[in-house]
């Protein structure tokens, strides 16, 4: 029977009495095996949510035992044939699928592209980091910054955007009252270190991040710091986005320039962009504005994210047709364009929205 496979496990928790009381050896079994079965190791099953005897205990399930006794476990569940590659089914960590996705479903954002696909592969092949990868994706709206987020939250974890590994806070809406601070703080750092527990690869994305208060962002500074651990978590492993508005002008200005001049905006470089944009966000009214996190230079690269042409805009229109299996004409894409606002007045060259709307807009065009 399955649940042989987990003696091991449940006979070890359950000499554990100083953290979890139960009252016979067959409540430790039943509770271990799913609690192991469904959430560490993800089995194919449907906790009992009716049942409270199979409730997660507030307790750290994990901190009673060594390194050395996990990884023994970790070890022995391995080789019953349950693992993968990563040693955490829930990873996947696909970089030929992180390159090819940002090859063909990212358009116009070159720079973005290069960052992430040197940033991201080296962190993850990195056996010892320093610190945890800290990335600030800045741009107008609808440029892609929360769809290269997806996608890289896609490409590294299972279950995606939904993994239990990936963390997603909108500034706005989790965060919306500045009496509220200290609560938010708690809940804020209390939601990352349970995320590092369950998961050592987690993800963390801070969407609308210059509406961040900068004491929410310095409550959680210590964790994107070069420490072994804080307070006996590591959370080194840990990836970090924060996407934001801030330096979009800058951005703009530059790729305009690039126009203007003849060039093309495939040559502007990182160095072009990269220093404009710490010192936007040092002169920001927002989170990032004095923060630790600026002073202390733990934001690893800043990500620009360029102003998309009406080219642009037509190969958004065709993703969205494709992604839908529905069929379309070049005259389709470019109707869709079209109804887009451009920016300036004079040049109208860039897509106000960018591709935001893209997705909803073309249902006007079908028949």
């Amino acid at each position: 029977m399955i649940w042989l496979r987990f003696l091991p496990f449940i006979w070890a928790l359950s000499a554990k009495g100083e953290f979890f009381q139960f009252e016979s050896l067959s409540n430790v079994s039943k509770y271990y095996f799913n609690y192991i079965y469904c959430n560490i190791w993800e089995g194919d099953c449907q906790p009992h949510q009716d049942d409270t005897s199979l409730e997660v205990p507030t307790d750290d399930l994990w901190s009673g035992f060594s390194k050395d006794y996990i990884q023994m476990l970790s070890e022995w569940y391995c080789r019953l044939g349950q693992c993968c590659d990563t040693g955490d089914c829930r990873i996947t960590n696909n970089m030929t699928g992180l390159e090819k996705d940002l090859e063909q479903k990212v358009h116009g954002q070159h720079l973005a592209q290069a960052v992430v696909l040197k940033a991201v592969p080296g962190f993850l092949k990195n056996p010892s980091p320093d610190k945890g990868l800290v990335l600030s994706f800045h741009g107008w709206s609808g440029t892609g910054k929360n769809f290269v987020a997806r996608l890289i939250a896609d490409n590294l974890y299972r279950d995606g955007v939904k993994s239990e590994c990936v963390r997603l806070f909108i500034a706005p809406f989790h965060f919306p009252h500045a009496r509220l601070l200290d609560m938010y703080r708690g809940q804020l750092r209390e939601g990352i270190r349970d995320a590092v527990r369950r998961c050592q690869q987690a993800l963390f994305i801070f969407d609308e991040a210059e509406k961040l208060h900068p004491g929410l962002i310095d409550a959680i500074k210590p964790y994107m710091d070069h420490y072994d651990n804080v307070d006996g978590v590591n959370y080194r492993n840990a990836i970090f986005l924060f996407l934001s508005n801030i330096g979009g002008l800058a951005i703009n200005e530059v790729t305009l320039d690039f126009w203007h001049s003849g060039q093309n905006r495939e040559d502007i470089g990182m160095e072009d962009l990269e220093h404009r944009l710490r010192n936007e966000a040092l002169d920001s009214q927002g989170g990032f504005s004095q923060s630790q996190l600026m002073m202390g230079n733990l934001i690893d690269f800043f990500v620009p994210f360029l102003p998309l042409e009406y080219r642009h805009v037509k190969l958004c229109a065709r993703d969205a047709f494709q992604s839908r299996g529905l069929q379309y004409s070049e005259g389709a894409l470019d109707e869709v364009a079209k109804a887009m606002v451009y920016v300036p007045k004079e040049e109208k060259l860039f897509s106000a929205q960018g591709c935001k709307s893209v997705p909803q807009r073309i249902n006007f065009f079908l028949p």
